[in-house]
């Protein structure tokens, strides 16, 4: 307990957390862990693979999947190091530094992957609702001008958090809630006045809000065209063409809401579902994604299929 029992002095380290009461069996936890993250990893360069190397998949729709697989890589990458460390090295202990450049690249890529969401939201609702000017609107160009946009816009949102948090003192806790760093975790820890991370977190938690807001918007434009199609096997077919992403959304924004939910209403719930929860929405996502689209989407599927049925004829 000594390490977590400071003076006023500055924090050199910060000490991470695995499963509580699990600490013994960190390596066996380690196991299936680590074959997620072979899974996301593969899963999501396999998706990049394919739609770079294959002509029929250039449109705007695998465009988006792309940018949702760099996304998922990213978060994949970002948690990954203390991961390994802590359940397979038994090595909780962080920098600061350290600590900051990772919550910085989590929450950047976790801010991407809710832009991304929200542009292949709108991606169905142009396909569904105005299929005819699809391809002129989403160009190639415009499609490349919109992930640079969003993705400097992602940026520039994330990158008062770093300085915010160096800028606060660290002198009386050091022990963090989760297996990686977060915004809210860190600031925590500080025992000077962190008012300004208390509000710009709130601010960027309302892009969020808003996202999924917009996201939710399309889905009742999108439902409200396809109610208006005569046929009934029609209305499913075109449904059947946002099944991936709907699924896609829930894996994503549910954790989250969960989560939250979790720290306003539950404060004095068991650590451990509050640990599990920040650790599926970081490897489920990135995880299940790659299957998701892999199974529902034909083009996909096929090619997949067609170069294991080449390289084991």
């Amino acid at each position: 307990m000594s390490i977590f029992n400071t003076s006023e002095t500055d924090i050199a380290t910060f000490f991470l957390i695995g499963i509580p009461g699990l600490e013994s069996a960190n390596i066996w936890v380690s196991i299936p862990i680590c074959l997620m993250y072979i899974v996301a990893i593969m899963g999501n360069c396999t998706i990049l693979f394919f739609i770079k190397m294959e002509p029929s998949l250039h449109e705007p729709m695998y465009y988006f999947l792309s940018m949702l697989a760099v996304s998922d890589l990213g978060l994949s990458f970002s948690s990954l190091p203390t991961m390994l460390r802590i359940f397979l090295f038994n090595a909780p202990g962080i920098s600061p530094n350290a600590c900051i450049a990772q919550e910085f690249f989590i929450h950047g890529f976790s801010a991407m992957e809710s832009s991304v969401l929200l542009i292949m939201s709108f991606d169905r609702f142009i396909a569904i609702c105005n299929p005819l000017r699809y391809a002129s609107i989403l160009t190639s160009t415009r499609v490349i001008k919109i992930g640079l946009v969003f993705s400097l816009k992602n940026v520039l949102l994330i990158l008062p958090f770093p300085f915010t948090l160096k800028h606060l003192r660290y002198c009386k806790k050091n022990l963090l809630s989760h297996s990686y760093c977060l915004h809210q975790d860190v600031m925590k820890l500080a025992c000077s006045d962190n008012k300004i991370n208390v509000i710009y977190g709130l601010f960027v938690a309302l892009t969020g809000i808003l996202d999924i807001t917009c996201i939710f918007m399309s889905y009742m434009l999108i439902l409200k065209a396809v109610l208006g199609i005569a046929s009934q096997n029609e209305r499913l077919k075109v449904l059947n063409t946002c099944v991936s992403h709907i699924i896609a959304v829930l894996i994503f924004y549910v954790p989250i809401i969960s989560l939250s939910v979790i720290y306003r209403f539950a404060k004095y719930s068991s650590p451990m579902v509050k640990i599990l929860m920040a650790d599926v929405f970081l490897l489920v996502p990135p995880l299940m994604n790659p299957v998701i689209y892999c199974v529902k989407n034909q083009q996909i599927r096929n090619l997949i299929l067609m170069k294991l049925c080449q390289k084991y004829s």
